[in-house]
């Protein structure tokens, strides 16, 4: 119990408690269950809520623009399309990494997302332009691709991309556009296109099967998104600031 008021006092967010918590859960059950230590699991009952949801950070409009103009790379062709079916498509890391050529059909791809569900996601023309252009430039490499399956291969070794390897792409793409350094990265770029997407008015459904998510409910952390906005836009009124005007009552020559 000390230790959790010490870690109430102590610099933790919610999230760093419950998991603090959580780690001692699960110690003492190991203690009571499974080598009989303990008979009674002292933290069985005790409960710190459940933490706030964070808002997902998200690059604006503008920001995504300015960071699409701003690609300092030695294959220019290929990290262009990564950050734009980042921007545009909204899939995870690990999603974008495994993708085959072969998962192209017309203006679709088909991704493998998490427990290997398939999921089919439209490709608008900036992808499809992108695309084109990166394949040409992947198919003049002097090497044959050691991977001719990868879409995404190393210009040095012909390899697909690991998923380390994009991250850093990405951070120095964000370097280049002044955008480092505020905690953006793979994930907070498919924030950044589901939140587009949804302040461009896709319904929630729908988002919620480009993103490729189990729930609605997970999907619906982007509505929060859009009401922050919303406040914010009428806190930028010109009136927002005027104070309280007390009523002036009319003269005795005006009744």
């Amino acid at each position: 119990f000390g230790y959790l008021d010490y870690a109430r006092n102590a610099d933790n967010g919610p999230k760093a408690r419950a998991r603090k918590l959580s780690a001692l859960k699960g110690f003492f059950h190991y203690m009571c269950t499974q080598v009989n230590k303990l008979t009674v699991n002292p933290t069985e009952n005790i409960s710190l809520g459940t933490p706030q949801k964070a808002l997902p950070k998200y690059l604006t409009e503008n920001e995504a623009v300015e960071l699409l103009k701003n690609i300092q790379s030695d294959f220019y062709e290929r990290d262009y399309c990564i950050i734009t079916l980042f921007l545009n498509c909204g899939m995870r890391l690990a999603e974008l990494v495994t993708i085959d050529l072969s998962d192209f059909r017309d203006d679709t791809i088909r991704i493998v997302g998490k427990g290997n569900k398939e999921r089919l996601v439209y490709l608008n023309d900036a992808c499809l332009e992108a695309l084109d252009h990166y394949k040409k430039a992947r198919a003049a490499l002097p090497n044959l691709p050691a991977d001719e399956r990868a879409l995404f291969v190393s210009k040095r070794t012909g390899k697909r991309l690991t998923a380390r390897r994009v991250e850093q792409i990405v951070a120095r793409c964000l370097q280049s556009a002044g955008l480092s350094g505020r905690g953006f990265s793979p994930h907070k770029l498919r924030h950044t296109a589901a939140t587009l997407m949804y302040q461009g008015g896709v319904d929630m459904l729908a988002l919620k099967e480009i993103l490729g998510h189990e729930s609605v409910s997970t999907t619906q952390i982007y509505t929060h998104i859009n009401q922050e906005r919303l406040r914010a836009a009428v806190k930028a009124s010109p009136l927002a600031d005027q104070g309280y005007i007390a009523e002036s009552k009319p003269s005795q020559q005006d009744s």
